[in-house]
């Protein structure tokens, strides 16, 4: 009965203390000054790390790129560091002829 009393009783909008200013308890131009400065610096931060991201993204492609072209060469036994072609993985190999 009291719970249905309370539920169905209307609260009372509270009145403002007549000594509060509402200008004195809003930021006013410096917050908003302050939030537009805090924003932009979140916009210039987020540019520069989409930027610095997509850097590292195309470097690590270039650098899939040269591995694959550098593995090729080598099984094409074109790789200039070893102009004889394809190196044995035991090491050089003997002739077959007799050794004299």
């Amino acid at each position: 009965m009291i719970a249905n009393l309370l539920l169905r009783g209307e609260t009372p909008s509270p009145t403002p203390t007549p000594g509060v200013d509402p200008n004195s308890v809003t930021p006013g131009v410096i917050g908003f000054i302050a939030i537009v400065v805090v924003a932009l610096i979140v916009v210039l931060l987020i540019l520069d790390m989409v930027r610095r991201v997509r850097r590292v993204n195309y470097r690590a492609q270039i650098n899939e790129q040269l591995d694959a072209e550098e593995r090729e060469r080598r099984e094409n036994g074109d790789d200039p560091q070893h102009p004889d072609g394809p190196q044995h993985p035991d090491g050089p190999q003997r002739p077959d002829g007799p050794q004299g």
